[in-house]
């Protein structure tokens, strides 16, 4: 099937589907019993830091699973809760293997270990979202989960995986993989509520402005936790703030 030779409702509800799904995300993302990773060779000294990163990731990830999964009710179509109950599959994937992770480095309580190092920029930013879902702003949830939470985790993984031993990076390219069309169906259901009402691009400037400031924040006390010298901090910064604006939220 030419995908692109649909007319656009029947494109988005194909794209949009289960079957689509199963077959975007077949044999890449290792799970406990899934694809065969490389061997584990994270120097001794790298341990600890690589447990820190990985929280930070599971609470970002537990807080897409539960947005995913709560922006279903208020979707307002068919196709969009479609997709929504596929990311929430997605996130529930991405948690279990970096838990997985967490445990082949030796992490006996994962749980325990998440909170105790748990990135208070990252807790706050779930607060907050999950308000907005709980109050039914389908387009401000959406903007927050779709666009700013994966724009900061993708900015992340792809800055990571430049510097990750080859277990972690094979688990990580998975990952970014599933990041790029949750990303792509903010960009698209955004840009056509847009396109029907324009003043809804300032009213998500403005929540923008609020929520950069968690997301910001949180790659500050990331890399000091990390002590990843101050110089190299704006990097990955501009990665998020270049993912936000790629989505057309400059």
């Amino acid at each position: 099937m030419d995908l692109h030779a649909l007319e656009p409702e029947d494109f988005d509800r194909e794209v949009r589907s289960f079957e689509f799904w199963l077959d975007a995300v077949r044999d890449y993302l290792p799970t406990a019993d899934g694809l065969e990773l490389p061997p584990d060779d994270v120097a001794p000294e790298d341990r600890e830091p690589l447990i820190t990163v990985l929280s930070s990731y599971c609470v970002g990830e537990m807080m897409a699973l539960e947005g995913a999964g709560g922006l279903i009710r208020s979707a307002p179509n068919r196709s969009s809760k479609i997709f929504l109950s596929t990311q929430t599959v997605d996130e529930g994937r991405h948690l279990e293997v970096l838990t997985n992770r967490m445990t082949e480095l030796g992490v006996e309580d994962v749980d325990a270990e998440i909170r105790r190092r748990a990135n208070p920029y990252l807790l706050e930013f779930r607060e907050r979202l999950l308000d907005l879902i709980a109050q039914g702003r389908w387009q401000q949830a959406l903007f927050v989960q779709n666009v700013l939470l994966e724009s900061m985790e993708f900015a992340a993984f792809c800055h990571h995986i430049q510097l990750a031993d080859a277990r972690t990076r094979a688990i990580l390219e998975g990952i970014v993989k599933d990041e790029r069309r949750h990303m792509g169906f903010g960009e698209n259901e955004l840009g056509r509520l847009i396109a029907e009402d324009p003043g809804l691009r300032d009213d998500l400037s403005h929540l923008r402005q609020e929520f950069d400031y968690l997301a910001l924040g949180s790659f500050e006390h990331a890399l000091t936790e990390l002590r990843i010298p101050a110089a190299e901090h704006p990097t990955l910064k501009r990665g998020y703030l270049a993912a936000v604006k790629r989505l057309g939220f400059a």
